[in-house]
């Protein structure tokens, strides 16, 4: 009953674009991203979310023939969502650094210490390097399934008070970032913070 238009790089999907449905912007969603964490059972990781403080907000669903999720938030109301795709329903994955595909997961938390341990507790994530960031406090990079302490997928730090709510924010891997701003800009998009090197 929704018109949801599914988005790809090359051979593989990144993603879907949707307006937003009206329950959710009466509940006071705004226009972004949202990613989603595989899990092996929809049902099993909601109720171990909600029994670790976090919140269901659309109980598990089913996507007739796609797979079945749930839209949940952290105990700080940083949202993601959780999936099972259907049997033999692989996606065909890129090599990291693609153009085009999420590079990076960062989240800006309630508190950085403690969405770590709910998010190592729920989905097995271990940390990695941490950079101590001075007065915005520590980064920690983490990653998954005992992947490589030099491939990070994303990082976690608590919000700085700029920020107004916690919330996951995805990094796209570009050919040139100078000629990405263009590009974006050209299309009606700005930018907000950057380009900054980071060492």
């Amino acid at each position: 009953g929704m018109k949801y238009i599914l988005v790809h790089a090359g051979p593989a999907h990144v993603g879907g674009i949707m307006a937003i449905p009206d329950v959710a912007g009466a509940m006071g969603a705004q226009p972004g991203w949202e990613g989603y964490i595989a899990v092996a059972d929809v049902d099993a990781a909601a109720a171990r979310i909600a029994a670790a403080g976090g919140k269901i907000c659309k109980a598990p669903d089913d996507i007739p023939g796609v797979g079945r999720y749930a839209v949940m938030t952290d105990p700080h109301g940083a949202s993601f969502m959780i999936f099972r795709g259907a049997p033999g329903d692989e996606p065909p994955s890129a090599p990291p650094g693609t153009p085009g595909h999420v590079g990076w997961h960062e989240l800006q938390a309630g508190d950085g210490v403690a969405a770590f341990a709910f998010y190592a507790g729920q989905f097995g994530w271990e940390k990695h390097e941490a950079m101590d960031m001075g007065p915005m406090g520590v980064y920690q990079l983490f990653g998954v399934d005992g992947s490589a302490k030099d491939a990070s997928m994303g990082g976690m730090m608590t919000r700085t008070p700029e920020t107004p709510r916690p919330h996951w924010l995805y990094y796209f891997n570009v050919d040139a970032i100078d000629a990405a701003i263009a590009r974006i800009a050209a299309a009606g998009g700005k930018v907000v913070n950057g380009p900054m090197e980071v060492p």
